[in-house]
């Protein structure tokens, strides 16, 4: 635990940045790395049950997508209906892609590939679902006169909000598209590097993280389309 009590001091430093600059995320900081510690620290003390169970895999990520679409859910406060929307961005998204990948078996149907790529896909909907939706809240609430005018014009709910959908999903599919511009160039993804710390040729760690990016482009854009969508319609009256 030596090695995770350095990285500590980097966690130290962000604190004391933040705190500098007074921008109010101490606690939030704090919470996310003791969490963190925490569920990997149990996490590990299970998973080896778990892989070993595909139906035990599967209760996993059902526990997972419960935990994304609560935090998710959070992070849309002031949405109608905020944590069914997150649910349903995350899961259409993730699902997707668990389809798409183990029905064509690019991965074989095995707890040891489902909970790593399940909760990859998860994971980065979850962040885009957040991102996309929280987003959107905002550009409602910012321009609720210009929508405003535009409906006392005659123009359709769904075509007045239209512009506004377009910019919170194109903001929420910024880092995902960045990031698999720049792989290998500026970013070393996580698969390629974990491959390669674990001795495997760096032509096999390349093809796996290919699959990886390509996988979570389509899962962010599935759930950055339908965070955004479905908060508008949050908004619009029957």
């Amino acid at each position: 635990m030596g090695d995770v009590a350095i990285a500590l001091i980097l966690v130290v430093i962000a604190l004391g940045v933040t705190r500098r600059f007074g921008l109010g995320v101490e606690r939030d900081l704090v919470i996310a790395t003791v969490r963190a510690l925490g569920q990997l620290v149990a996490v590990a003390a299970v998973i080896d049950i778990v892989l070993e169970h595909l139906g035990l895999s599967g209760g996993l990520l059902i526990l997972m997508l419960g935990v994304a679409a609560w935090t998710s859910g959070r992070r849309l406060r002031g949405v109608p209906h905020a944590y069914r929307v997150a649910a349903t961005a995350i899961t259409g998204a993730a699902g997707t892609g668990l389809v798409v990948l183990f029905g064509a078996s690019v991965f074989p149907l095995e707890g040891q590939w489902i909970i790593p790529i399940g909760g990859m896909l998860i994971g980065n909907s979850m962040t885009t679902t957040s991102l996309a939706g929280a987003r959107m809240r905002d550009e409602v609430a910012d321009k609720a006169l210009e929508i405003e005018a535009r409906l006392a014009l005659g123009v359709r709910a769904v075509d007045a909000l239209r512009p506004y959908v377009r910019r919170a999903a194109t903001s929420a599919l910024i880092p995902i598209i960045d990031a698999t511009k720049n792989a290998g160039l500026i970013l070393l993804p996580g698969a390629f590097v974990g491959m390669i710390l674990a001795g495997q040729s760096p032509a096999d760690a390349a093809r796996v993280q290919l699959v990886v990016l390509y996988m979570l482009l389509g899962a962010v854009a599935v759930a950055g389309m339908t965070a955004t969508l479905l908060v508008a319609r949050a908004f619009i009256a029957p």
